[in-house]
């Protein structure tokens, strides 16, 4: 990157104001974390409100179908905008990989000034600077696997806690999924990128991480260095106190990993671990490579080796050819591993996937009454999972203030349960003793312990 770019944008735009819009997963949050990283680096300051952007960034998500309805909505909202102020215009991310979403956007969306990828996200300030001087739209697409590129600049959205990507693409091919499509395949950063950035935010005062990408534990920093070694050395590093990581795929959850996480002092014991469907049937046709029963001997494997570990899932409800007996082997799976929190979906058919081609698509409605029951289930398991936290202390990392009661904070537990007591400002970015005294639903109740 020309660090001398950062330099001539700042000279002629310096206190102008940038708006991200970030859609998608925290692959995408990372992203834009670094693009506004680069934006202030350029003299650029953020603001919240769109109206008063001089550079206006979509960062783009094509997992779900309502994504591209949610773009092109507020791509019109920016054209209003346009017609009266120097607005420049950018969208970037997985949906502009997809040759069908460039030619729509060139074709009903011709004042957008910017188009870039998910591999040229290094050379925005270079596209931006091309379009500052010249007026000359940009596209900057690879459809290549591109190459990694460290170093650049990052506006963090929080103080205490960070994502840290430490692999990129994906090899699975889930028939389901376009991000192997999208993002390309996998490219793992060198070991010891990822522990400096790490010891770095722990310098700067973070105390947790999560670690990112498509399927965490298929990372190879070199042939005799995989994932379960670099958890032992990031366990290793002085001040993080939590280290969580997403996603990783039941196939690849080796020995290895699960007795590096029973051996470690900071490693959250709620482990995400995406079932996607609960019929061994379905998951062939998912070409997700493991079947029910393996997922659950995973299950009970690492509840017998790791004190005191809970699970999180994701779940597709209706992919084609999904049947009454398919769904109901779904439900077991969820009565079975008990899963602390589940991010449920009712399958979106995506262009270009294997998937998209099937035949016996799922009806809509049956698709909304199988999430209905679906819902109904984890439901009626949160009260009994969460009966078990009261009375107990927990480590609650205070995340900030309720927006409805000043006097009352927000903070989570290392198997993320949201729990609010009453504290003060200081105590926001610690890790506080509480002390769990009642069960909500959707959150616990507690008070700071003396303890």
């Amino acid at each position: 990157m020309d660090s001398e770019i950062f330099d001539k944008i700042k000279e002629i735009r310096n206190g102008d104001k940038y708006f991200i819009l970030t859609m998608g997963c925290q692959l995408n949050e990372n992203d834009s974390e670094k693009l506004a990283g680069m934006l202030e680096k350029m003299g650029y300051t953020k603001t919240d409100e769109l109206s008063e952007a001089d550079v206006a960034i979509i960062n783009t998500c094509c997992v779900r179908e309502n994504a591209e309805e949610k773009v092109f909505g507020k791509l019109g909202e920016m054209k209003k905008i346009k017609e009266h102020k120097d607005l420049i215009i950018a969208i970037g991310g997985c949906m502009m990989q997809e040759e069908t979403m460039r030619d729509k956007i060139k074709a009903s969306y011709p004042f957008v000034d910017i188009v870039f990828g998910t591999h040229t996200l290094h050379k925005f300030p270079e596209d931006l600077y091309t379009v500052l001087q010249d007026r000359k739209k940009i596209q900057d697409i690879l459809d290549i696997d591109g190459e990694i590129h460290e170093g650049l600049p990052i506006k963090r959205n929080h103080s205490k806690q960070a994502s840290v990507t430490i692999m990129y693409g994906c090899n699975n091919f889930c028939s389901f999924c376009i991000v192997p499509y999208v993002r390309g395949r996998e490219r793992s950063r060198k070991p010891e990128d990822i522990i400096n950035e790490i010891k770095d935010l722990a310098k700067d005062g973070y105390v947790e991480v999560t670690l990112l990408g498509q399927n965490v534990n298929s990372y190879h920093g070199r042939d005799d260095y995989g994932f379960a070694e670099l958890l032992k050395d990031i366990d290793k590093i002085e001040g993080i106190r939590r280290i969580r990581f997403i996603s990783p795929h039941p196939k690849d959850f080796t020995d290895d990993v699960i007795e590096a996480i029973k051996n470690s002092k900071h490693i959250c014991r709620l482990i995400h671990l995406p079932l996607q469907s609960g019929s061994t049937r379905i998951l062939k046709e998912m070409n997700r490579r493991y079947s029910k029963e393996q997922f659950l001997d995973l299950v009970v494997k690492m509840r017998r080796e790791i004190s005191n570990v809970s699970f999180s899932t994701d779940i597709i409800v209706g992919f084609p050819g999904e049947t009454e007996e398919d769904f109901e082997e779904t439900l077991d799976v969820v009565r079975q591993a008990n899963f602390e929190q589940i991010y449920m979906f009712i399958y979106s058919r995506r262009t270009g996937t294997r998937a998209d081609k099937m035949e016996n698509q799922v009806p809509e409605e049956i698709k909304h009454k199988r999430f209905d029951r679906l819902k109904a289930l984890f439901e009626g398991q949160i009260p009994a999972n969460n009966e078990k936290y009261v009375g107990t202390i927990q480590d609650v990392l205070v995340e900030g203030i309720s927006k409805n009661n000043p006097d009352i904070f927000t903070g989570r537990t290392e198997s993320n349960k949201v729990v609010n007591f009453k504290g003060n400002k200081d105590q926001v970015g610690k890790i506080l003793k509480v002390k769990i005294i009642a069960e909500h639903t959707w959150y616990l109740e507690g008070e700071i312990s003396s303890i």
